[in-house]
């Protein structure tokens, strides 16, 4: 494949998410006043408890099965490697930029967690279908891809949900002063963390160092108040997010694409219960645009009014396009090396192409429900998705490349 076809279907799903997201700037003017607060609120809210586990259900339905799931193991390894790794840089980031601590929960997560489902289910099939695809038989080569895509999409979203909502929580109260969101008010409850959730400015006077008392004493001080640290995190992670929507939409795909009996009653051409997955595979078509046009939207602030400095932008792009795709060659070629990976070239490819993609749109979301940093994130995001189309081409070229 040559790189301006490369090119071509690297810039395609980056090109349609920036069209529709000046869509939602365009719907979210005063003049027409679609997309206003109330509207993204609820629109929001929408995406959340139908929209994203509609789509985690009809993808993992319809393509993973338990041989499959065995034998991507080590997938859901290397997307989580890719959130630590994201999160230290997005730390190293935060501490050299000085960035307002309000920030540091989106810039971690903007830093950490990768669009790793559409663009994926986008460009990887239209990699396949090129003529001179390095990955072999195009029907074989789409098949298997869009399982890796829809698992990657999964695993992601469980991450996102648990870790990355987590992070940007505590953060976010920190913001609005209080302990409660916004979303928690008009939403269930048990979704979203409880009013009765401590900040860590609660426990200031348990983690100050001691500056004096002979070595012994000062090494347990540090190790209790270590231990406290990690009882305050502990303190902030909500389990029920563990069962948001799309984590339960997640579970459900798993158990129709696994449990046989279940897979032929519902998926299919001549399976009976099959409008299910048909109805949730409609409804999931509606997240990506959904969530696009409330990231536009947002932006509409944040061109007024921003707290991104421009040093900041240009930190996250260096992270999610310069360091993670770097990072990304290393732990791939070290699994293949030690037995974890097999000489699939395509799986090779995914793996890789995971550390070199823009952040997810979920953090919109994520923000949005919290009402906090949405203009910010949303400018960041802008950023992020024009430089995406050029950064995709290149590293997709170099991964096709180096597994060819």
């Amino acid at each position: 494949m040559g790189f301006v076809n490369l090119f071509v279907v690297a810039l395609m799903p980056v090109l349609k998410t920036l069209l529709i997201t000046g869509v939602g700037l365009l719907l979210a003017i005063d003049r027409i006043g679609l997309l206003g607060p109330d509207a993204r609120h609820i629109l929001n809210n929408i995406v959340f408890f139908v929209f994203t586990p509609a789509l985690m259900v009809s993808n993992l339905s319809e393509t993973i099965t338990f041989q499959g799931l065995i034998t991507l193991w080590f997938m859901p390894v290397n997307i989580l490697l890719t959130f630590i790794i994201g999160s230290t840089l997005a730390w190293i980031l935060v501490k050299i930029t000085r960035t307002p601590e309000h920030l540091h929960g989106l810039v971690i997560g903007c830093c950490s967690a990768g669009n790793l489902g559409n663009l994926l289910l986008i460009i990887v099939p239209a990699v396949c279908d090129e003529t001179n695809s390095p990955f072999g038989d195009s029907s074989t080569c789409s098949t298997n891809g869009e399982v890796y895509a829809s698992l990657s999409m999964a695993v992601g979203a469980i991450y996102i949900w648990s870790y990355v909502y987590t992070i940007m929580r505590i953060f976010a109260n920190k913001s609005i002063g209080e302990p409660s969101e916004t979303f928690s008010e008009t939403c269930t409850a048990s979704l979203l963390p409880s009013s009765d959730c401590r900040s860590f400015d609660d426990h200031s006077d348990q983690v100050e160092l001691p500056l004096n008392g002979s070595g012994g004493e000062v090494k347990a001080k540090i190790l209790n108040q270590i231990i406290e640290r990690i009882k305050m995190y502990a303190e902030q992670i909500n389990l029920k997010m563990l069962f948001a929507p799309s984590t339960i939409g997640v579970a459900v795909g798993l158990i129709i694409g696994i449990v046989s009996p279940i897979r032929k009653l519902m998926i299919g051409d001549s399976a009976p219960l099959r409008v299910i997955t048909s109805s949730a595979s409609l409804l999931g078509e509606a997240t990506i645009p959904s969530m696009t046009l409330i990231v536009g939207a947002n932006l509409l602030k944040g061109l007024r009014r921003s707290e991104v400095s421009l040093l900041l932008t240009l930190g996250v792009m260096a992270v999610r396009y310069i360091a993670l795709p770097l990072f990304g060659i290393v732990v791939v070629k070290a699994a293949q090396m030690w037995g974890m990976v097999g000489s699939n070239s395509l799986y090779q490819f995914i793996l890789m192409l995971q550390y070199a993609l823009p952040p997810a749109m979920s953090i919109g979301t994520i923000t949005q429900l919290f009402g906090a940093s949405e203009c910010e994130c949303s400018v960041i995001m802008l950023w992020s998705y024009v430089v995406a189309s050029f950064s995709i081409t290149l590293w997709s070229a170099f991964y096709m490349w180096i597994v060819s």
